[in-house]
């Protein structure tokens, strides 16, 4: 399945990224009581945060929204689940078929393509602000590679101080010296 078709049928529901379990049916190749059977088997995989029932007025604001749900669900009695991203994920355990594991994938990706798109365009970034922010990280980079300059040439600076020293007491070792013992001659 592309990713376009999934991300048309991830809905914002509750302040959630969700999928409903008509469009999970129909990507998994099932029917949806199929499904729902599954899940009410395994409740105990599906926490509030990972799935939960639509209520009857959110159910009729979604499709006075939507137009694109087919007839015989916008007008069924039944209110579909909701299912995070974790709750499709928890799917994968319940549902083993070979299309569930790869339709699985597909979704996943489709909820990280559009979190990242929810994210960029609540924090619409102007290539003057782009610029600036890359000016100041770069104006913070010489002040540290300054820094460090300056501690290179000061640790240097010592190291240089230290070999004249070194070189001084050398220096003064190769004066002549007296010899040690007695002097026959003299």
């Amino acid at each position: 399945m592309e990713l376009i078709v999934v991300q048309d049928k991830i809905y914002n529901i509750r302040n959630q990224q969700v999928m409903l379990d008509f469009d999970l049916a129909e990507m998994y190749d099932i029917q949806t009581r199929r499904l729902k059977e599954q899940v009410r088997r395994n409740i105990e995989r599906f926490p509030v945060d990972f799935m939960f029932q639509l209520t009857k007025a959110e159910w009729f604001e979604l499709v006075a929204i939507c137009d694109k749900f087919p007839e015989k669900i916008k007008h069924s009695p039944a209110t579909p689940f909701a299912f995070t991203q974790e709750g499709v994920a928890m799917l994968s355990g319940v549902l083993r078929s070979p299309l569930a594991v790869q339709e699985n994938i597909g979704i996943m990706r489709a909820f990280v393509a559009v979190r990242k798109y929810l994210v960029q365009a609540s924090y619409p970034i102007t290539i003057e602000d782009r610029v600036r922010m890359l000016e100041e990280a770069n104006e913070e980079l010489l002040k540290d590679m300054n820094d460090l300059s300056e501690d290179t040439r000061n640790a240097l600076d010592e190291m240089f101080d230290a070999f004249a020293n070194l070189t001084n007491k050398l220096n003064i070792s190769k004066l002549p010296r007296n010899p040690i013992g007695y002097t026959v001659g003299k």
